[in-house]
């Protein structure tokens, strides 16, 4: 297992990180998984003796299950010094403040998962979701106060746009509040919207990437075809939306004829081209069982060829959108580190 620093802290992850979402199986959380702790605990060890080292949940899986149920198959022990990572933000309950960014929820939702988890600290602390109507100042402000007494020790955000990361960092810089060392985002071969901004935005500013949902909820396994729906899709999960279905079966054709040759699952591939690129420093992977794991867990020591990264790229490219094209158009001799992470001009001169 390769380890990375996480954006420019010192915090070293593994590049895979094990994602819960499917543990406890509550409300609309069952469309996803119904692990629970027998089985929790068999697929936590699998990850953890493979070399992961980072464990993801989030306040709003299931109801607070999914956060109980590590805290029990932890037991309070940081078993061979395994990192939590955890969110807020997500609506929780029926009343006016049990949802959004505000000093009263994030601590409150802090303390109640720091006691579902069974622990004193979280290593990785994420604004789940923006929420523009709380001033960002005094999320900031929150956030800083949870790592002061010491019940967080790094934060991050999940799902910002380029410019709520921008006006964050700008907060935390001007108050001498903790900064954001990642972010955790959507990014896959069939979404590549975050090259345009939140990628380039990593590169400038120093933040690691964490990537959810790697595999696009399954439609990138190899299991599905055209004539196909997913299990989730099944089941009335519709994250990620598919906006162009002609392009998602292309791209899945061209992994399944890569892993063909290969003689490795499509999983791995689309795995495999993640971990190539510029910022990211994880991918949170899951599964209801231990054979999606450990396909997955393959893709850590899996390498692609440029012919194989050329071809991928070539069937999944993102429109050139304004104002890229006409900067790539017309500024492409100034482009710096962040700014190639969209680049479509070649050969520069």
């Amino acid at each position: 297992m390769e380890y990375r620093y996480l954006g420019r802290s010192g915090l070293k992850v593994s590049t895979l990180t094990m994602g819960t979402m499917t543990f406890g199986g509550a409300g609309k959380f069952a469309a996803v998984g119904k692990t629970d702790v027998a089985d929790a605990r068999r697929l936590i060890d699998l990850c953890l003796d493979a070399g992961i080292n980072l464990i993801d949940t989030a306040n709003v899986y299931s109801n607070g299950m999914s956060e109980e149920i590590i805290g029990e198959v932890l037991g309070g022990k940081r078993k061979n010094d395994v990192l939590i990572a955890s969110k807020a933000r997500m609506k929780v309950g029926p009343g006016p403040n049990d949802e959004g960014l505000s000093r009263h929820h994030l601590i409150r939702e802090c303390e109640r998962s720091l006691k579902r988890l069974n622990t004193d600290v979280i290593d990785i602390y994420f604004l789940h979701e923006w929420d523009g109507r709380t001033p960002l100042e005094e999320t900031m402000a929150a956030l800083d106060a949870l790592v002061a007494q010491g019940k967080v020790r790094y934060v991050g955000c999940s799902n910002f746009s380029g410019w709520h990361i921008m006006k964050a960092l700008g907060i935390a810089e001007r108050h001498n509040h903790p900064r954001f060392i990642t972010q955790q985002i959507h990014y896959t071969l069939e979404a590549r919207e975050a090259e345009y901004e939140l990628l380039p935005v990593s590169v400038d500013q120093g933040l690691g990437v964490m990537v959810w949902s790697p595999l696009a909820g399954g439609l990138l396994s190899g299991k599905y075809s055209r004539d196909q729906e997913t299990a989730r899709q099944l089941s009335g999960w519709h994250e990620p939306p598919i906006r162009d279905e002609d392009r998602l079966w292309r791209i899945v054709d061209a992994l399944n004829s890569i892993a063909k040759e290969r003689n490795v699952s499509s999983a791995q591939i689309a795995l495999a081209w993640l971990l190539g690129r510029p910022a990211v420093s994880t991918l949170v992977i899951g599964g209801r069982n231990e054979a999606q794991f450990k396909d997955n867990i393959a893709a850590a020591s899996l390498a692609l060829s440029e012919d194989e990264r050329k071809r991928l790229d070539a069937v999944s490219l993102p429109p050139v959108i304004y104002p890229y094209w006409h900067q790539q158009a017309t500024a492409h001799r100034s482009f710096g580190e962040a700014d190639l992470v969209l680049d479509r001009t070649s050969p520069r001169s």
